[in-house]
C-alpha cells in the first residue's frame, strides 16, 4: 500500500486538515452490548440479505446483460439500481476491513471482475444508458442517475483503498472518475445530476488517491447547483438543490437525501480548499434545519409526495417520511462538522440518529427495513411478505426489499463502518464521541498511545466505566462528549468525584495506564415538550431515557385499545425492568359528525402500560404506535 494509503486506513472521512483527526476503524473493536449486536447481525444476516435480492432482482445480472448485448431486451430494475450494487460494494469492503473476512474479499473480487467486463473504454459504466437499444448516455440529468450511481461507484472505491488497497474494482472507479472529469471538467457538460452524490465522492476519492483534479472536479459540480441548468419540474428546482447557489441558500430544502449527500460534498470541497464562505453557508443552513426541520429522533423530511424537508416547523408525526438514508446523510454532514469544528451538537445528533433512525430501521431479524420512520402509526396494517418487493413507503411494518431498495444497501455499509465514528484524535488529545462497549487502540500525536477498554451500559443506562490499558504512553488529555440529554452528570477519576455539563470534558491527568473514570450521565425519564410553533404536536409530550425516544404500541394495550385513545398523565417509573407511564383512556362514541360543542363524555379509567424503545417498535406484529403523546 501506498504512504497516503497507510496514513487513513480504515477511515471513510478523511480532511487533510480539521481540527479533529478520526481514528480508523481498525482502532476500534466494539465487542459487547448494544451495537455489536448490530455489527454481528449485518456480518451474518443482512449482507448475505441484500446479496440474494441483488441477485434474485436481476440488478447484478444487467452487467453481464451489457456483456452479452441482451441488456436492452432484458434488463432488470430501475435507472439508478447500479447503485445497489455499489453501495453493497462499500458495505463489503467496510465489513471486510473490520473483519478480515475472506469470503467478503472474494465476493468483492467476483462482482469486480463483472463490472470491469461491462465498462466502455472510456470509462463511462451504466446497464441503463448508452448501450443499444436504450438512451443515449446523459440524455436525461433530471432523472437518469448516470452520476449519483458514478458517485457510489468511486464510495466503494474509497472504501476499498482504505482497507485493502489498489485492485480491479479501484481501477475501475479510477477509469469512471477519470471519464467524469473528461466529460464535466471545465470545457465539458456544464450541468449537474438531478441527485447529488458524484460530489462527496470525488472529493473524498481525491483524498484517498492524492489527486487534487478530483477534488477540483467536486468543486465544479458545488458551484453548478443553482445554475438552474435542469428542467423545472412540479416540485420546483429546489427538489434537485438547483434553485439557488450553494452560498445562497438559507435552509436546507428539497429532496432530504440529495440535500444532505450535497452538503457533505460541500464541505469537503470547503475543508480541502480553505473556502470558509462555503463552509460558513453549509454550517448556517445544517443549523436552521436541526432548529426547526429535524424531527425528535433526528429523522428529516417531512414531505411523503417529494420526500423533501417541510417548511420550518413542518413536522407532522403520522406523516413523517424522515427516510432511513436521510438520517444516514445528515451522519455524513454532522461527522464532518464535528471534525472541522468540534461542536459537541453534532455528534450528540449522531448518536440521536443511530439510536432511533438507524437502529429503527432494520428489524430483530437482521433482514427487513423500514423505509420510511413515522413517529405515529394509526393503522395496524399487514406483515410484509418475505419474497415480495415492497412498495418503498407503503410497508406498515419493515419490509425485505424495496422497488426502491437505497435504505438496505446504506444501513449496511454504515453499521460496517461504524468504529470509524465514534473517536478522534488532535495534537496531544483523544476524544471519544460515541460510547459502545470495547476497546480503542489509537495514536495520540507524534508518539502518544490511547488504548482504553470502555464498559458502557448504554443505551438503557447512562453509565460507563473507561480504564486506560498498559499499553498506554504519553501524556495526554481524555475528551468525553456530555450529552445534551445528560442531567447532573457526574465524572470520578481515580476516586475523586466532580459535576459535569453538556458539552466535552476534558481530564487532563487520566492517560496513565491504570488510571479509572466512571461517567454517569443519568438514566432518568425526560418529558420533552415540543417547540409551540410544531403545530402538529402541539398539546403533547415525548418521552426520552438517555439517547433513546420512547413510544407507546398497541400490542402493550389492554381489550385490543388503540394508541390513540391514550392521554398520558406525565408518571413514568421503572418497574421490573421496564418504563411504565399512566394513562387516562376514554373511547369516545362514533358520531355522524366528529365535532360538538359538548366536551362531557365518559369518565376516563387510569392504566398502566410499557413504553418501548422507539428502535424496538414493530418487532411484534402488526401494531399502532406513537411517539407524541397528548397530555391533559
Amino acid at each position: 500500500m501506498s504512504t497516503l494509503l497507510q496514513s487513513v486506513k480504515g477511515i471513510p472521512v478523511a480532511p487533510s486538515q480539521a481540527r479533529f483527526k478520526p481514528v480508523s476503524l481498525n482502532d476500534v473493536t466494539i465487542d459487547e452490548g448494544f451495537w455489536k449486536d448490530y455489527q454481528d447481525l449485518n456480518h451474518e444476516v443482512t449482507l448475505a440479505h441484500i446479496d440474494k435480492w441483488l441477485e434474485r432482482t436481476g440488478w447484478l445480472k444487467n452487467f453481464e446483460l451489457v456483456v452479452s448485448g441482451n441488456i436492452a431486451q432484458e434488463r432488470k430494475g430501475r435507472e439508478f439500481s447500479d447503485s445497489e450494487i455499489y453501495k453493497y460494494l462499500e458495505a463489503l469492503s467496510w465489513e471486510y476491513g473490520r473483519t478480515g473476512d475472506p469470503a467478503l474479499n472474494e465476493r468483492i473480487e467476483a462482482i469486480a471482475r463483472t463490472l470491469e467486463a461491462a465498462q466502455d473504454e472510456d470509462g463511462y459504466l451504466n446497464t441503463r444508458f448508452g448501450h443499444p437499444g436504450l438512451e443515449p448516455r446523459y440524455s436525461d440529468f433530471e432523472w437518469g442517475h448516470e452520476l449519483y450511481c458514478f458517485g457510489h461507484l468511486i464510495q466503494a472505491a474509497v472504501a476499498r483503498l482504505r482497507t485493502f488497497g489498489e485492485d480491479r474494482l479501484t481501477a475501475v472507479a479510477r477509469r469512471v472518475a477519470d471519464h467524469v472529469c473528461e466529460t464535466f471538467g471545465p470545457d465539458g457538460l456544464d450541468v449537474i445530476c438531478g441527485h447529488a452524490e458524484i460530489e462527496v465522492a470525488l472529493a473524498e476519492f481525491g483524498r484517498a488517491t492524492g489527486e487534487r483534479k478530483y477534488i477540483e472536479q467536486a468543486r465544479l459540480f458545488i458551484d453548478r447547483h443553482g445554475k438552474q441548468s435542469l428542467a423545472d419540474i412540479e416540485f420546483s428546482r429546489a427538489y434537485f438543490q438547483d434553485d439557488v447557489p450553494v452560498r445562497e441558500a438559507d435552509s436546507m430544502r428539497g429532496h432530504a437525501v440529495r440535500a444532505m449527500y450535497l452538503s457533505a460534498g460541500a464541505l469537503d470541497v470547503a475543508h480541502e480548499s480553505n473556502d470558509h464562505g462555503l463552509a460558513e453557508a453549509v454550517r448556517n443552513q445544517w443549523d436552521r434545519a436541526l432548529a426547526r426541520r429535524t424531527y425528535v429522533t433526528g429523522g428529516m423530511g417531512s414531505h411523503h409526495q417529494d420526500e423533501a424537508f417541510g417548511e420550518d416547523f413542518e413536522l407532522p408525526s403520522d406523516r413523517a417520511y424522515s427516510e432511513t438514508c436521510a438520517g444516514i446523510g445528515s451522519i455524513m454532514v454532522a461527522w464532518r462538522l464535528l471534525l472541522a469544528d468540534g461542536q459537541a451538537q453534532e455528534a450528540d445528533h449522531i448518536e440521536r440518529v443511530l439510536f432511533n433512525v438507524l437502529a429503527t430501521a432494520l428489524a430483530d431479524s437482521g433482514d427487513a427495513f423500514f423505509y420510511t420512520n413515522s413517529l405515529h402509526q394509526r393503522v395496524r396494517g399487514h406483515e410484509a411478505h418475505p419474497d415480495e418487493i415492497s412498495p418503498r413507503a407503503h410497508a406498515s411494518l419493515r419490509a425485505p426489499w424495496f422497488e426502491v431498495s437505497c435504505c438496505p444497501t446504506n444501513i449496511s455499509r454504515t453499521i460496517a463502518s461504524l468504529g470509524a465514528y465514534v473517536a478522534t484524535t488532535s495534537q496531544n488529545a483523544l476524544q471519544i464521541h460515541q460510547y459502545p462497549s470495547g476497546i480503542l487502540d489509537t495514536r495520540v500525536g507524534e508518539s502518544g498511545r490511547a488504548q482504553v477498554r470502555v464498559r458502557s451500559e448504554f443505551p438503557r443506562r447512562g453509565r460507563l466505566r473507561i480504564e486506560v490499558g498498559a499499553e498506554s504512553r504519553g501524556v495526554w488529555d481524555l475528551q468525553l462528549r456530555v450529552p445534551g440529554w445528560a442531567a447532573d452528570a457526574r465524572v470520578t477519576v481515580n476516586g475523586d468525584s466532580w459535576a459535569v455539563t453538556s458539552g466535552y470534558v476534558t481530564l487532563t491527568e487520566a492517560s496513565a495506564p491504570g488510571t479509572i473514570i466512571d461517567v454517569d450521565f443519568g438514566s432518568q425519564p425526560r418529558i420533552l415538550e415540543p417547540d409551540p410553533r410544531i403545530d402538529a404536536v402541539r398539546g403533547c409530550v415525548a418521552v426520552q431515557v438517555g439517547p433513546q425516544v420512547y413510544c407507546v404500541e398497541s400490542v402493550d394495550l389492554p381489550d385490543d385499545l388503540d394508541v390513540d385513545v391514550l392521554t398520558f398523565t406525565r408518571d413514568v417509573r421503572w418497574e421490573d425492568g421496564l418504563l411504565v407511564g399512566d394513562f387516562l383512556v376514554s373511547v369516545p362514541e362514533d358520531s355522524a359528525w366528529p365535532y360538538s360543542a359538548d366536551s362531557s363524555g365518559a369518565t376516563p379509567r387510569k392504566i398502566s402500560i410499557p413504553l418501548r424503545p422507539y428502535n424496538s417498535w414493530g418487532n411484534r406484529g402488526p401494531a399502532t404506535m406513537r411517539v407524541w403523546l397528548p397530555v391533559l
